[in-house]
């Protein structure tokens, strides 16, 4: 009986233990409780300025209307406007490229389009095409005033 007894009050014992264990044992907050608890105080930190192209100009639109429709990705006329039809054209004509398809127009597809910056070697080598002189005789630019030859006293 004694050994029953003994047997008895350790049993309890660890019980007592087991229990307040699982009570001394930090509780893991859900998702939405810890979401909640760090929204109080500072409210978080957005971007007052949007980031990247926010649209497409209506010029442009029908650039590159008329290019998917040159390369027969597009039906019909160019509409000046970005819609469903435009953007789908674009996904095919960057997927059949081999290009990726969720930043659309991908600026490998506006250069494949011939849209694309111009870096010919006439334009890197002489910058931005002059304007011709409005003055003078024919057009031909005056080589006079270089050698400090006064225009009227030519010969």
């Amino acid at each position: 009986m004694r050994l029953m007894l003994t047997k008895l009050a350790m049993l309890g014992a660890l019980l007592v233990l087991c229990a307040g264990y699982t009570v001394a044992q930090p509780k893991t907050a859900s998702k939405s409780a810890a979401k909640h608890r760090h929204s109080k105080g500072k409210p978080a930190k957005s971007s007052w300025k949007k980031k990247g192209q926010q649209g497409i100009a209506p010029e442009r639109a029908t650039q590159i209307q008329e290019a998917l429709i040159r390369e027969k990705y597009l039906t019909g006329e160019p509409t000046g406007t970005w819609d469903a039809r435009s953007q789908a054209a674009m996904v095919k004509y960057q997927g059949d490229n081999g290009w990726q398809t969720k930043e659309i127009p991908d600026s490998r597809a506006i250069i494949k389009l011939g849209l694309g910056p111009n870096y010919s070697s006439q334009t890197l080598l002489n910058g931005a095409p002059k304007p011709a002189a409005t003055t003078g005789t024919a057009g031909a630019p005056s080589t006079t005033a270089s050698r400090g030859v006064d225009a009227g006293d030519k010969q």
